[in-house]
């Protein structure tokens, strides 16, 4: 929001006849109340002779390709100066700024006479833009008519010694994208006593039945409209150059009178307004939903299709105007219109966000709407564009004026007299919350250590006494609150389940894989893709209320869709061979997710508020995922490389639970989005803590990924913690090594057979591993050998040959019994 100081120097000149500070002390004021200052720019300084000068006659030069005038020029001198000028919005008669020669323009511009166009010209007819006092090029700057005399200085009547800041106002200020709520915030800053210039003029003119009949549809979600007619107006009446120069610093460029009377007082009081040509207004005036298909040409000459989200402005002929956003075409202020009808409204903010959004036209209005429009100042605004509208085009207002709709009264909030001091640990001496409170705007009334506030009309978002608590802070000033870093407790180190996280990613991180950060919001439809059944408790997921993208409303209950599209992303940049790993939380919703009564912010909530807190959330587990495509071991010199399979993931399985310090065992199964039949689930004892092996192909031909891809997913909260360090059992005994060749059938899994020939084994066995499986004639069809490493040790003396064949040969009693295992001849 950029304003002339000179503009917010008036404003508090009201409370404080002759006050006036330095555009430097200006900006540490703002600062003081939590605003920052974009930029501030002190209007470009004119060297040399720059004076009003009167066109008394303009010769058309007509034998050059564009338009060019030789214009006779009164500059107070004896003679008229003759200055060449491509413009053609001045005419004989009217008063223009002229730089003689010897001036010096903003950009280092000297100017000089020069021969041009087969004409001397002696001087240069000046634009805003020339000048450096706006954005307009539209045109040269024509002043109004005996605003000075010609000679006159024209630096003093531009009042070119004016500066413009520019605040940036956060989206909760709303108010302060005017001069009214800057110059307020001024004056708390300064502690200078503040007259709202949002106060009714004295016009001829009441609320009536007999003004413009206007009706506001529920859905709209408007609350309040007020229409009011000026009739008989000079529409060819120029804008006083003191309402042309401050909203040009403000970075509007002036049209016309109407026009540019609405928009002066949008700036000065936060209200939006808008002008149709009452005679191009036919019937009462409605504000409703758009129906579906209607179409409004807007004021920028846009054909909308309008969506029935879209809130309009109708007479009986149709949409007549975007409401908050965008008038239309149809209705426009022109170069005739005499009868003007004026409208102030209070529209919803969130209608007028998605209709801006949705059609990309954001305005000035839409801007202010968005952040919520001070409801009482409806019918002030358009008072005092009427009263702005008579002064300055002449016409009379009608008697009666339409203010359809009413303002809620706002709900009053207690506040303890103490609670800012309790807050900043600072001694505010009593009265000062008070006070502060009122320089806001509120009406605040005292009832011993309590405070009953009622917040302003323009300001919605003191709801609660934090967050009056947080104004008294803010307006005593921030740098004043003196920092102190609590004392830090003694530390106790990281506990077990941190612990547990940080050796299971550094373990993964040190076996070749890359952690990634997957989004936490699934994509749309990932499990219909999976063809997971309905009941399938991955499909409960919780919805979050405003998703950041529409298309992934729901938290993750899985890792793997988030990692499978990394995947994706990794392959489209050329990336064939991964290994990545992700750890992180996932969301699953149930029947107990609920909301929950607000908590108290003022003391520590009590355990029943608590417990009931916590029962509501969803759980959320940590879980850890991976995933194995291309090669596991690349090419080189050495050969053509290894593509990943089923065993690589399922040593990322025993690597996650030696880092986790507990035996994870493999039990074939089968679970979507998994291969049926190269899938096994994860148990930590009896428990099933997750899932590894090769991904559907289905699954991964619709999510375009690599045939054999493979992946885990381990649940680490369902995993036992082991916060006992336990110091490996080192034996000074030799071991005995034996190798064991079973023949099984085809279907039964390996880790059943390991499984049954270390039980059967007992206390003497090490360690077990299989080398190799073989499939063939020589075992039989539909039969399959298996043939393991079993290493026996004894940790009190040296084992014989005949120990460790015993207990092989219980081993394989054992499987025998177990899965049918037979020794291989």
């Amino acid at each position: 929001m950029q304003l002339a100081q000179s503009w917010l120097t008036e404003i508090l000149q009201h409370g404080t006849p002759g006050w006036t500070k330095p555009s430097a002390e200006i900006d540490d004021a703002f600062v003081r109340v939590g605003f920052e200052i974009e930029e501030i720019t002190p209007l470009p300084v004119i060297t040399g002779p720059l004076v009003v000068g009167r066109v008394e006659h303009i010769e058309q030069l007509t034998e050059f390709k564009k338009p060019i005038r030789f214009c006779q020029v009164d500059v107070g001198e004896s003679e008229p100066r003759g200055i060449v000028c491509g413009a053609q919005n001045f005419t004989e008669g009217d008063l223009i700024v002229a730089a003689l020669p010897g001036s010096v323009l903003p950009g280092d511009f000297a100017i000089a006479a020069r021969k041009t166009y087969g004409k001397t010209s002696d001087g240069m007819i000046c634009s805003v833009s020339e000048m450096g006092i706006g954005n307009d090029h539209s045109g040269i700057l024509v002043l109004p008519p005996d605003i000075a005399a010609p000679g006159t200085d024209a630096r003093e009547v531009l009042g070119l010694d004016d500066t413009v800041i520019d605040v940036n106002v956060t989206p909760d200020r709303g108010y302060a994208f005017s001069a009214r709520g800057l110059s307020r915030e001024l004056a708390c800053s300064f502690d200078l006593p503040f007259v709202d210039p949002a106060t009714a003029p004295s016009i001829r003119t009441s609320v009536g039945d007999a003004g413009w009949r206007v009706h506001l549809d529920p859905e709209s979600g408007a609350t309040r409209y007020c229409a009011l007619v000026v009739r008989g107006i000079d529409p060819s009446a120029p804008s006083p150059w003191w309402m042309t120069k401050r909203l040009m610093l403000s970075g509007v460029r002036p049209i016309s009178a109407a026009v540019d009377i609405t928009n002066y007082v949008m700036l000065e009081l936060g209200q939006p307004l808008h002008a149709f040509d009452a005679d191009k207004v036919s019937g009462d005036v409605r504000v409703r939903r758009a129906n579906a298909g209607e179409k409004l040409t807007t004021l920028d000459g846009a054909t909308r299709t309008l969506d029935p989200e879209d809130v309009v402005i109708t007479d009986d002929s149709g949409p007549i105007a975007l409401a908050g956003v965008m008038g239309g075409a149809a209705t426009e202020i022109g170069t005739q219109s005499a009868d003007v009808l004026l409208e102030a409204a209070t529209f919803d903010p969130v209608a007028v966000f998605r209709t801006a959004k949705r059609h990309r036209l954001t305005s000035e209005a839409s801007k202010r709407f968005e952040r919520v429009v001070d409801p009482k100042v409806t019918d002030v605004a358009v008072l005092r564009a009427a009263q702005l509208l008579v002064e300055i085009c002449g016409g009379t207002v009608e008697s009666t004026y339409t203010d359809a709709g009413s303002v809620p009264p706002p709900a009053t909030v207690l506040m303890a007299e103490r609670a800012p001091s309790a807050t900043a640990g600072i001694d505010y001496p009593v009265g000062v919350a008070q006070q502060r409170l009122v320089q806001v705007g509120a009406s605040v009334e005292a009832a011993g250590d309590m405070l009953t506030v009622t917040p302003p009309s323009w300001r919605p978002d003191l709801r609660q006494s934090a967050d009056l608590v947080e104004e008294v802070l803010r307006l005593e000033g921030y740098e004043n609150i003196p920092v102190r870093l609590p004392s830090a407790p003694g530390g106790r180190g990281l506990a077990p389940r941190q612990i547990r996280r940080r050796s299971v990613g550094r373990s993964l991180a040190l076996s070749g894989y890359v952690e990634v950060l997957p989004y936490p919001f699934m994509p749309a439809g990932v499990f219909d893709l999976w063809n997971l059944p309905a009941d399938d408790p991955r499909r409960a997921a919780v919805t979050v209320l405003n998703p950041l993208e529409t298309d992934r409303p729901e938290l993750n209950t899985t890792l793997l869709p988030g990692l499978l599209e990394m995947v994706g992303r990794n392959l489209a940049r050329g990336q064939r061979d991964l290994s990545m790993y992700t750890i992180g939380q996932v969301v699953l919703g149930g029947g107990n997710v609920r909301p929950v009564p607000q908590l108290p912010v003022d003391r520590r909530p009590s355990a029943d508020q608590i417990a009931e807190l916590v029962e509501s959330l969803p759980a959320q587990p940590l879980h850890v995922a991976a995933v194995l495509t291309g090669l596991r071991e690349p090419a080189g010199p050495w050969g053509k490389g290894r593509a990943a399979d089923t065993t690589d993931i399922f040593d990322a399985v025993s690597i996650i639970g030696q880092a986790a310090g507990v035996e994870l065992r493999l039990q074939s199964a089968g679970e979507l989005p998994w291969h049926p039949g190269r899938c096994a689930q994860i148990l930590a004892g009896d428990t099933v803590v997750g899932w590894a092996g090769e991904l559907h192909p289905a699954v991964l031909e619709k999510s375009h990924l690599p045939a054999r891809s493979l992946a885990l997913e381990i649940d680490l909260n369902a995993v036992p913690v082991n916060s006992e360090l336990v110091s490996p059992r080192i034996s000074p005994y030799p071991p005995v090594l034996q190798d064991l060749a079973v023949v099984v059938d085809a279907e039964v899994a390996a880790e059943d057979v390991r499984s049954a020939l270390r039980e059967g084994a007992g206390d003497l066995l090490e360690s077990i591993g299989l080398f190799d499986v073989f499939t063939g004639e020589q075992v039989g069809k539909g039969r399959k050998s298996l043939t393991f490493s079993l290493r026996f040790r004894a940790s009190d003396r040296t084992l014989t040959e005949d120990e460790a064949t015993a207990a092989r040969d219980a081993a394989l009693a054992r499987a025998t019994s177990v899965v049918g295992a037979q020794m291989r001849g």
